[in-house]
């Protein structure tokens, strides 16, 4: 029986002393200094006023700002990048460990509960959030997906992945295969098939949404370990190689998989990873606090070392309407900007 936890979250706005960028909340440095990074090139980092604040995933509001989820509060956070102001609403469940969070496009906030086995959706106008209870199987969601009217997430530890009727608030939960397979990081393709990034092995599972089927595809290094995944105009998955150091390419209709080393090699650990509309396949590699950006045309490198170190960039999110990308910075409890639009016309690479 679908059991749902409704209340009203209080929001809570958060400052902190003035006088230390854009009120007080705005850290904002140039990477010319640095010879990693192109002279045009400007990472901005908001500090979020939070003790403890533990930013886990990004996703960008209709109207520019950015929400987040608080992992180790368990919180929803927006922050408004003109201002810097932030506000928090609690979730409705103490503890829940909000992970994953994703802005539909009639602008509601999705998130997955991680710690509560629920599924929660906000309501930017009104503060209101309602949690969905998963089957008990599914203890701990992950990583939500989008498509349509069905939210589709993974579930790591239990080994499975589901969809989420959001009109209905049906579950219906799938096993992956492979035993310890962890199911990571979900992107849905051009086709409209959904593909899975099983961290806990070398392989990707793809999804034919239909039936919810999974079929394994394994990747040619037994040591891979895909963690999470962007799918290109063409429909080839990228992956982050987070054990060896790698960014994978897996070309569907050819089978064909391709490794391309990360600039600091097997120490980058990449994990976070995006593709803007000029192609460019963005990851950070966590191992360093860096962000590369890959040109699959050219296979060149741009890295971007951010202010901050220790930073550790789970997930990104993009906003093309504005030519921004956002980094979640769990280990500083900030978010991070790259204006990735303005730096390739700054560096002489637009029109």
């Amino acid at each position: 029986m679908l059991r749902l936890a409704r209340q009203r979250a209080i929001p809570l706005v958060l400052t902190v002393a003035a006088g230390c960028g854009l009120a007080g909340l705005v850290l904002a440095i140039t990477g010319a200094a640095s010879p990693r990074v192109p002279a045009a090139a400007t990472v901005v980092e908001y500090p979020l006023p939070r003790p403890n604040v533990f930013p886990h995933d990004p996703a960008v509001g209709l109207d520019g700002s950015v929400w987040y989820s608080d992992q180790v509060n368990s919180y929803i956070g927006r922050l408004d990048p003109a201002t810097g102001k932030v506000t928090d609403f609690a979730t409705p469940t103490p503890k829940s460990g909000p992970h994953g969070i994703i802005v539909a496009p009639t602008g509601g906030i999705w998130y997955t509960a991680n710690a509560a086995g629920r599924i929660g959706r906000l309501d930017p106008a009104t503060g209101r959030i309602r949690e969905i209870v998963l089957p008990a199987a599914a203890r701990d969601p992950h990583t939500p997906l989008l498509v349509g009217a069905k939210l589709w997430f993974t579930v790591q530890q239990a080994d499975l992945y589901g969809v989420l009727d959001t009109v209905t608030g049906h579950a219906t939960i799938y096993h992956v295969p492979t035993p310890r397979a962890l199911p990571y990081g979900i992107v849905s393709a051009p086709d409209g098939t959904i593909w899975i990034a099983l961290f806990g092995t070398n392989a990707l599972g793809h999804v034919d949404p239909a039936t919810g089927a999974l079929r394994e595809v394994r990747l040619p290094d037994a040591g891979a370990r895909p963690r999470r995944l962007a799918v290109d105009a063409q429909g080839r998955v990228w992956y982050s190689d987070y054990a060896r150091g790698k960014l994978g390419m897996y070309d569907p209709p050819s089978g064909k998989v391709t490794d391309y080393p990360c600039p600091d090699g097997d120490r980058a650990a990449p994990y976070a990873i995006a593709i803007t509309p000029d192609g460019r396949i963005w990851y950070d590699e966590s191992g360093n606090s860096r962000v590369v950006a890959f040109d699959p045309r050219t296979t060149k490198t741009e890295s971007y070392d951010l202010p901050t170190k220790g930073a550790v960039v789970r997930n990104m999110s993009l906003d093309t309407l504005r030519g921004r990308l956002w980094l979640a910075l769990s280990g500083t409890g900030r978010l991070g900007r790259i204006d990735y639009a303005a730096e390739k016309v700054a560096s002489g690479q637009g029109s």
